[in-house]
């Protein structure tokens, strides 16, 4: 920076003069003054370097301390919408270690800090020793806590998560941008800014699904061109990924407008002035083969091809538009109290039995387990929490799978009496017999959490499903 190397030639002029006798001259004492003047003139330059990297950290504590407090209240409803569960993982392994660089920039450009001239008091150099001190101390935290911070691939995920959820429940980017999910509370809506949407285009662009990334980078634009700032992210970045995307889905005459006005901010821009040429001459021999052809390209945009066969039911299902009822068999469902036969231990307080289907006949049996006893169970099953996994239909071993994300635990009811009383009241309402069943399974979902449709026995497997993998 031109200011410290100021301050520094001023010092060095100061310290080669030490050893004249400027007390014996009027003159050159007269030249000290501006010497001193010069030093002040850098020294305020240092002053308003330090307090900028200040301002950019007090306002990202400030922002992240009131987001901290209110999460803090109602923690899973907090996380229950997906776009805080983005951010938080976004923060966590990208935003926090960004801050770390901040704190660690020495505004002097390289010189340490702790560089002190021969007039320094010693209580500036306590000072410095002290600020030092703190810095070490927040970056030792750090580094201790960084152990259990997420990871890329949790970030990843999170990403895709969202995007899910937006093909899921058939949800625009504006929506999601803005964080009014159908179903949250507005209490717990979050913002996605031009760096979160550009971040989910480029997580799509990395698994070649250009179909969201054009969906996010045309969001990260267009908040951008309605004046949101962002220190990372301009509008060049994004027009050469969106040119792109939209090439690879066939939109040629999109690719061009894109590339375009990408340089018309940046005319020097290589590859946009490559992609121009190249998209032109594309575009003028499909328009030829039309012609010669005596029909014109439809360009439509759909999301990637799925060939899961329940796919279309399954979102409907997730979206409630699943099967309807005639009134006739609605009419039909009925709730009661339920004994089991007069069971014994339900003959004086039954059960509710509700009628959820008719055929097949699906009902639901409320108020089974008490608040006391399903916190006891997330409290046994938390420490054991593990990624769900599936079992290979090739080799037999247990993976993971993207379509099943969560993570679950098994209790044995000899474990904890909880556990016991949960399955022997099962037993006693439904007559089925758990000493052949399964350990308790406690499953947690996260964000954009799914288990994909699948049958829970084995069945012939498709060539298909094999290159899916696991069917089970």
């Amino acid at each position: 920076m031109a200011w410290w190397w100021s301050l520094i030639h001023c010092l060095l002029l100061a310290s080669s003069s030490a050893h004249d006798d400027f007390f014996t001259s009027i003159g050159q004492m007269t030249d000290l003054l501006f010497t001193e003047k010069d030093l002040v003139t850098s020294l305020k330059d240092y002053i308003r370097a330090e307090e900028n990297k200040l301002e950019q950290i007090k306002k990202w504590t400030h922002k992240v301390d009131v987001l901290s407090a209110a999460a803090t209240q109602d923690p899973e409803g907090f996380l229950g919408h997906p776009v805080n569960a983005f951010k938080l993982m976004k923060r966590l392994n990208t935003e926090w270690a960004e801050l770390e660089s901040v704190v660690l920039t020495d505004v002097s450009d390289g010189t340490h800090r702790h560089t002190q001239t021969h007039t320094h008091t010693h209580r500036t150099a306590a000072a410095s020793v002290c600020v030092l001190l703190c810095v070490a101390a927040f970056i030792s935290n750090l580094t201790i806590q960084r152990q259990h911070f997420p990871n890329d691939g949790d970030q990843t995920g999170a990403a895709k998560a969202l995007m899910r959820l937006q093909d899921t429940y058939q949800l625009d980017t504006d929506t999601m941008s803005t964080g009014q999910l159908p179903g949250s509370s507005s209490w717990h809506q979050s913002r996605l800014t031009v760096d979160d949407c550009y971040d989910l285009g480029k997580v799509a662009y990395s698994e070649a699904d250009y179909y969201h990334t054009e969906l996010w980078m045309v969001q990260a634009l267009k908040q951008l061109d309605q004046g949101e700032t962002s220190s990372t992210m301009d509008a060049v970045t994004i027009l050469d990924y969106l040119s792109f995307s939209v090439y690879q889905q066939g939109e040629l005459e999109r690719a061009l407008e894109f590339t375009r006005r990408l340089l018309q901010l940046d005319a020097t821009h290589q590859r946009a002035n490559g992609n121009l040429k190249y998209f032109e001459y594309q575009l003028s021999k499909q328009k030829k083969m039309e012609a010669a052809e005596g029909r014109q390209t439809r360009e439509t945009r759909v999301p990637p091809d799925d060939y899961l066969p329940e796919r279309k039911s399954y979102e409907q299902l997730c979206r409630g538009e699943g099967i309807r009822m005639t009134p006739r068999r609605q009419s039909r469902l009925f709730c009661r109290y339920y004994d089991n036969n007069r069971h014994p231990r339900y003959v004086i307080g039954p059960v509710k039995q509700e009628d959820e289907w008719d055929h097949p006949p699906i009902v639901r049996y409320h108020d089974i387990v008490s608040d006391e006893e399903m916190q006891k169970v997330k409290e046994l099953a938390k420490p054991r929490l593990r990624r769900a996994t599936i079992s290979n239909p090739v080799t037999g071993v247990l993976e993971t799978a993207p379509y099943r994300i969560s993570k679950s635990a098994w209790l044995g009811a000899h474990e904890h009496p909880v556990v016991d009383q949960i399955n022997q009241r099962i037993q006693d309402i439904t007559g089925l017999d758990v000493s052949t069943a399964e350990d308790l399974q406690v499953a947690n979902y996260g964000v954009g959490g799914q288990y994909e449709p699948h049958f829970d026995f084995g069945r012939e497997v498709t060539s298909q499903e094999k290159r899916r993998g696991p069917c089970l």
